[in-house]
């Protein structure tokens, strides 16, 4: 029997007991149902000890759902740096103990003390779906309001000034792929050379929750990429590769120490991410007036309304809208 089956037990004991409230009879039926047991003080360090295990057992489970390894790496992160603060075992902490450490994070910002929480939320749910614990003792307390950013995308007059900034092959080829795929960094890190179709202009990329779906070149991207790839000496079978031996795969850090050299000089004031070439992609789509279950499916979205925060409708386009649609 688990612990959790004999704290049942004891629970219902107790309610059958108090209907006739007498502390003699609760004690003979509690003595009575832990006679069976062997009870002792456990140790508090091997508690502590089972924290790593607990979390390795969880960080296992997610990744047999698929989550994005990306995303396990922050969880863990997130979670060694909470069992770290709390100094405790897991099955002892309370609300307290998460409400205290989201406060020594007050100094961050609201959407990170959001994502923090979170993950501990979810890493308790699990523990109490396993039947580890009883109840998550973070379930009641409310995210912080993060309040609506708005990532705005380069204009195409500011793209074009991207592209004239660009000083390598590599770096125009990264410019031009990111914004004709619209792929996320790691996504775009992960691709190979055979994996291009270049009759059919496309390729497949595997997204959040290793979710296939194939994505476009324009003839640009296609070009600037083709003459990159001329331009290297290497047989690394990375798209994007490093330039000096030893030849590997350009990792999402490499890749976007490539994209922070183009912002450097340019004179564009807004941030150039390859997130913000995702949100350039759908805006400008959006703009050309592209269907949004279509943008939806090259961006990779399940939910619409995902899609619509990174390309939100301009005035100019609801105007036009009205004046096709609207009948007098």
């Amino acid at each position: 029997m688990s612990k959790l089956h004999l704290i049942n037990e004891i629970i219902t004991t107790v309610k059958m007991a108090s209907v006739e409230y007498d502390e003699t009879k609760l004690a003979i039926y509690l003595d009575d149902l832990l006679s069976s047991y062997s009870i002792e003080v456990l140790n508090e360090e091997l508690l502590t000890d089972n924290n790593e295990e607990y979390l390795t057992m969880y960080l296992g489970a997610i990744r047999l759902e698929n989550y994005a390894e990306t995303t396990i790496i922050n969880y863990q992160y997130e979670l060694k740096r909470f069992l770290k603060f709390i100094m405790k075992p897991l099955l002892k902490v309370n609300t307290i103990d998460v409400r205290q450490y989201l406060t020594a994070s007050s100094h961050l910002k609201s959407g990170t003390i959001a994502t923090k929480l979170t993950i501990i939320k979810a890493f308790y749910t699990w523990l109490v779906r396993e039947e580890i614990i009883l109840k998550n003792p973070a379930s009641k307390i409310k995210s912080p309001k993060v309040p609506k950013r708005l990532r705005e995308g380069l204009t195409i007059e500011e793209l074009e000034i991207v592209r004239e900034s660009c000083s390598t092959l590599c770096q125009r080829a990264l410019i031009e792929v990111f914004y004709s795929t619209a792929c996320r960094l790691s996504e775009l890190s992960a691709l190979n050379i055979h994996d291009i179709n270049w009759q059919d202009m496309s390729t497949i990329v595997y997204g959040k929750g290793s979710k296939e779906r194939k994505v476009f070149f324009s003839f640009k991207a296609l070009f600037h990429l083709k003459r990159y790839l001329c331009s290297r000496n290497d047989d690394c079978e990375a798209l994007f590769a490093t330039e000096r031996r030893p030849y590997r795969r350009l990792t999402n850090r490499g890749i976007q120490y490539q994209i922070d050299k183009i912002e450097q000089v340019t004179q564009v004031s807004k941030p150039l991410t390859p997130h913000v070439m995702r949100h350039t992609f759908a805006t400008l789509s959006m703009d050309s007036g592209i269907e949004l279950a279509d943008l939806q499916h090259l961006l990779g979205h399940e939910d619409p309304a995902t899609t619509l925060r990174y390309a939100p409708v301009s005035e100019e386009r609801k105007r036009q809208a009205f004046k096709k649609y609207h009948i007098q």
